[in-house]
């Protein structure tokens, strides 16, 4: 960042008062401009014993399985912006029940958070994200094609808790998932 979007005049990266890290401040009309992690917001939809997923028209991982998700916009709610990116991807209109998710990547500032929501019909097509949308039971996964570790982590919890009766929020970061998948690898 090089400009003040207050006032335009030039900005320096350092500490500002009452700040414990640097930020671009504005010494002119004293702005502290903040950069935040992103959310993510995502939703499973849920048909019986099967799940909807989409298969990406765009990058990153065009080609690739995923959770419909996708950035908040401002102005709405994470349960709005994760129905939201149903519709886009999947031409069809869900409401989340339960947060399912919670997962970060620190590294790339971003948090996800990916919802369960039941599909009122099987009217949903592929939006203009998608390439493909299918429903899919557990053992239908096409696993090795998922396009991002934070819906494969959605999946299995899914999974799991279906199995157990139950439904629980589910918190990991990426390098605690990565780990884990790790030594299952290794145990193999």
């Amino acid at each position: 960042m090089n400009f003040c979007s207050n006032c335009g005049k030039t900005v320096r990266y350092g500490l500002a008062e009452g700040e414990d890290r640097p930020r671009f401040v504005c010494d002119h009309c004293q702005t502290i401009h903040y950069q935040n992690p992103n959310i993510v917001a995502g939703c499973l939809p849920i048909w019986g014993d099967k799940v909807l997923l989409c298969k990406r028209a765009i990058p990153p991982r065009k080609g690739f399985w995923n959770v419909p998700g996708g950035y908040m916009e401002n102005g709405e709610t994470v349960e709005e912006g994760a129905a939201r990116e149903v519709w886009e991807e999947a031409n069809i209109r869900v409401k989340p029940f339960h947060l399912q998710m919670l997962f970060s990547i620190a590294r790339i500032n971003q948090v996800y958070m990916h919802f369960l929501a039941d599909l009122p019909d099987l009217s949903f097509s592929c939006g203009v994200e998608s390439l493909e949308v299918q429903l899919f039971a557990e053992n239908e996964i096409p696993w090795k094609e998922i396009a991002f570790t934070s819906s494969h982590y959605t999946l299995r919890t899914y999974f799991q808790d279906r199995k157990l009766g139950r439904h629980q929020l589910h918190r990991t970061s990426y390098e605690e998932y990565e780990a884990y998948r790790a030594a299952l690898k290794n145990k193999k």
